[in-house]
């Protein structure tokens, strides 16, 4: 009796399958738009890959390298995703570009309601698109730049009178109630190059060694980790050259405490008033370092992303760089794209320590 065995075929997959570029459309991927174009043969339209549409079965997909292929199946453009025109991540760029250009060439500033008018938006879908694209909101944007302005002016030899009214104020009063916070100093100072500016400081001691704190009137205004006191002195002098450095009393100890046993514990917090001194560009990325929960990191080119600026890695880097205040702005959550560490202000060991002891914290 001849003994029947039935063998099992394993399924070949489709030839739209087996193309690396299903899996993008698979992940709706936006970085692939205008890469390629997909067709679906039962439902007669063509779409961009981040199409989200229901994924249709790979047997019925074409994928096309240009639009005009795309179109020369006769099908119809998707009305959801409209392969032929801006995606919609694209039209949104375009759209807080035109609002960004608005702001910056207004003389006073634009109301929210003024500028979602238009662009052609509801003032609070305008307001969240806004605040995704670039990490500030209207207002905030509107504020950097005229600062930009005020300090552009004052660097570049101006009287505190014509850079006042070139950035836009109409009053010396509003003037002067919005500089120091500005600036970080009055306008006459910083014309003078912080000349006259008074910083207090105190050093430290902690299990990464020495730490200075330095605190203008509007906050602290920079925290540095290194291993030599004096060597931490002599970096303050260069970073607020024209500044008068003043030794701190003993109240002014306990804030340096403070940031010590941050270090030493980051579950307790560190909440402090910051003198945050830096581009607009940059405190947008400060601004996105602070909201990395302690326990967590993130590469250069997420912050670029999460800021509105994918592009902008490089200048993520320098922002990060560029940082005065380690722990308080959290640079060393900041990681390669393959979760190695990369260079740090203050040696890359101190970086591998803080982040042990949050990985700790948070488990």
């Amino acid at each position: 009796m001849a003994l029947v065995t039935e063998r099992t075929k394993t399924a070949q997959p489709s030839p739209t399958e087996a193309d690396p570029r299903w899996a993008k459309v698979l992940a709706r991927d936006h970085a692939a738009d205008g890469q390629f174009w997909y067709s679906v043969a039962t439902t007669g339209i063509y779409c961009r890959p981040s199409c989200p549409s229901r994924t249709a079965n790979p047997k019925n997909v074409g994928l096309h390298t240009t639009l005009r292929d795309a179109k020369a199946t006769g099908f119809r453009p998707c009305k959801r995703c409209n392969p032929d025109g801006l995606s919609i991540d694209a039209e949104n760029a375009a759209l807080v570009a035109r609002a960004c250009r608005l702001i910056e060439e207004s003389e006073d500033e634009p109301s929210l309601n003024g500028l979602a008018e238009a662009v052609g938006r509801s003032p609070s879908y305008f307001h969240r698109l806004f605040k995704a694209a670039t990490g500030l909101t209207p207002k905030d944007y509107a504020a950097a730049h005229r600062a930009a302005r005020v300090r552009e002016g004052l660097s570049g030899g101006q009287s505190v009178t014509s850079t006042m009214y070139d950035a836009g104020f109409n009053s010396s009063g509003r003037f002067y109630e919005k500089s120091t916070d500005m600036l970080g100093m009055t306008p006459t100072q910083y014309r003078g190059g912080g000349a006259n500016e008074d910083i207090l400081f105190a050093v430290g001691q902690s299990s990464l060694g020495a730490i200075l704190v330095a605190s203008s009137k509007k906050g602290v205004a920079a925290i540095l980790l290194g291993e030599d006191p004096d060597a931490l002195v002599r970096n303050l002098q260069d970073r607020f050259p024209k500044a008068r450095l003043m030794g701190a009393d003993k109240d002014y100890e306990a804030l340096v405490a403070q940031v010590v046993g941050f270090v030493e514990a980051p579950g307790i917090g560190l909440d402090l008033p910051l003198d945050v001194r830096g581009t607009a560009f940059q405190q947008r990325v400060w601004r996105a370092l602070r909201e990395v929960p302690a326990g967590q990191t993130v590469s250069y080119a997420e912050v670029a992303r999460r800021i509105g600026s994918p592009k902008a890695v490089r200048a993520v880097a320098g922002a990060c760089a560029a940082n005065n205040l380690a722990v308080a702005i959290p640079c060393h959550r900041v990681v390669r794209n393959d979760g190695s560490l990369s260079g740090y202000a203050w040696g890359v060991a101190r970086k591998r320590d803080l982040l042990d002891r949050e990985a700790g914290l948070a488990a």
